[in-house]
């Protein structure tokens, strides 16, 4: 059995002050654009689907590829960051994966076909995963204690907005300019991060662990989370369990998985820290965190389907009005990290269930006349409620964990997180249309001759000039449109019921919360 070595980083003898001044600001500066970039390439291609399509000579569904292929990758990486930090390194590491981001997105700008395309979208993926959960480590690692809230809240920030902001930059770029570019805005804020980031802190490198490599461990993640995201992600195009292929993805990522965790359980260098779930924090604050996300991301996913389909908004609206969540997040994400230390962080994250389950109903009280500025009014209420759930929750899943445990701690939350986007995409497509059927399927029986409403429209329709077959199709429109926004509101109380329910969980997190990750600096 090959031995475990230690490099010690120059630190480890005398411990690094935290930055301060403009040090601090121009790390925290080249961090949360790190990760911003990173998040944000998670949703901006998603408009541009039908721009690529068209210009790689490919179907629409083929396009999706492009987003299925990153999402892929980096959910494969996300949980294996704790393990390549401790071998290399967390500033080499974060530096070099936002370095593989720059290149691998100067290819996707450069493909000419389809391939080219998803295997630059595979590498870029696969080259990111580790820079969201570092990003979080090196921020608490390197400001004050006193300060770690502020850390907390401007890597929440960060990692909820850029999903919002994704599809609406995306859109400009796409109208404005041509769909390469949505990757080549990333080489300069790329280049700039990890020169920034390198200058500042390789002098403050994390202790290096030298253990051997979990090859079992490593090819059951890779097939187990390989196989789970691809049919998260195209489960719906297919019919689900009716299609062969997704069946098989099914099956082999709950043998993969299963196999994974009785292995790594017993593994003396364990890939992925699974002993994290002994902490009661940590379980209590990722479970809530991953429900919360399932619930808040469905609203965000449903939400634009609803209004481009149904309501006939365009996609820049759409997005226009999904980015109001982001305006009250953005300015209290910084007065909620400095009221960390003085209340019960479950209070805050119980107000903050409250607000978005208030919001999830009020949204599900609409129906098909919804005006834009109607729609603006819960979603920027909700955003109240982003940095009171974020923030508390970082905080009380890495309580009382050490330093050297929060890269592998935040790794296996960040998987958790975008498992749960992932699991809430699947799930809301696939109910909204199941319900859309349902309602459909309801109100087309009140259309008969007994129903004096109804014979009393086709009569009106008839007056109009729309008798017969044409009469019936526009009733068939009228019915379509209604159904679809009952079943958007069935989501959306659903969601608000999903947040009802996490509030008891979380009050099972037990005090003190204390700082995050223990003592600052590596």
């Amino acid at each position: 059995m090959a031995a475990i070595s230690s490099d010690a980083a120059p630190a480890d003898a005398a411990p690094l002050k935290p930055l301060q001044g403009g040090m601090l600001a121009l790390m925290t500066i080249a961090v949360a654009f790190s990760t911003f970039m990173e998040v944000l390439d998670m949703t901006i291609v998603n408009v541009a689907v039908p721009h690529i399509a068209g210009s790689l000579a490919v179907s629409p569904s083929e396009g999706t590829w492009a987003i299925s292929s990153y999402s892929m990758a980096s959910a494969i990486m996300q949980p294996l960051t704790g393990w390549i930090a401790k071998r290399f390194g967390e500033v080499r590491t974060f530096v070099f994966s936002v370095f593989l981001f720059v290149v691998f997105s100067m290819l996707c700008g450069l493909a000419t076909s389809m391939p080219m395309l998803v295997v630059g979208r595979l590498l870029q993926g696969a080259g990111s995963g580790p820079m969201v959960a570092l990003a979080l480590s090196l921020l608490l690692a390197n400001y004050p204690k006193s300060k770690q809230g502020i850390a907390l809240a401007l890597w929440a920030m960060t990692v909820v907005i850029a999903p919002v902001l994704g599809p609406i930059l995306g859109g400009w770029i796409t109208d404005n300019f041509t769909w390469p570019w949505i990757f080549y805005i990333n080489l300069p804020v790329g280049i700039m991060a990890a020169v920034t980031t390198w200058f500042l802190l390789h002098k403050r490198e994390s202790k290096i662990v030298r253990a051997p490599i979990d090859a079992v461990g490593l090819v059951l993640l890779v097939a187990g989370i390989g196989c789970m995201q691809f049919m998260l992600d195209n489960g719906n195009d297919h019919d689900w369990f009716a299609s062969p292929l997704i069946l098989t993805l099914g099956l082999i990522a709950v043998v993969s998985l299963s196999f994974l965790i009785a292995w790594e359980l017993n593994a003396k260098h364990p890939v992925i820290d699974l002993s994290l779930f002994k902490q009661r924090n940590f379980t209590i604050g990722v479970s809530a965190m991953s429900f919360g996300m399932l619930a808040f991301f469905a609203v965000n996913v449903v939400s634009p389907l609803w209004l481009q389909t149904t309501l006939g908004f365009t996609a820049t609206w759409s997005g226009l009005t999904a980015a109001w969540v982001g305006v009250l997040a953005f300015l209290f994400s910084p007065i909620v990290g400095s009221m960390l230390g003085k209340f019960d962080l479950r209070a805050m994250i119980t107000t903050a269930f409250v607000i978005l389950a208030g919001c999830s109903y009020w949204l599900s009280t609409f129906d098909s006349s919804a005006s834009y500025v109607s729609m603006i009014w819960p979603r920027l209420v909700m955003g109240l409620g982003i940095p009171l759930f974020f923030i508390p929750l970082n905080q009380i899943y890495l309580s009382g964990l050490p330093t050297e445990q929060i890269a592998n701690a935040s790794g296996l939350a960040n998987f958790f997180r975008t498992l749960g986007s992932s699991v809430s995409t699947a799930l809301t497509v696939t109910l909204w249309q199941h319900r859309t059927e349902f309602h459909h399927a309801s109100l087309t029986e009140n259309i008969t001759p007994a129903a004096p409403a109804a014979t009393g429209f086709l009569q009106q329709l008839q007056v109009a000039g729309l008798s017969g077959q044409r009469g019936l199709t526009v009733v068939d429109q009228l019915l379509s449109r209604e159904a679809a926004t009952l079943a958007v509101n069935d989501v959306f109380w659903t969601c608000s019921i999903i947040f009802i329910l996490m509030i008891p969980l979380l009050w099972l997190a037990r005090p003190p919360f204390g700082s995050a990750g223990g003592a600052v600096g590596h």
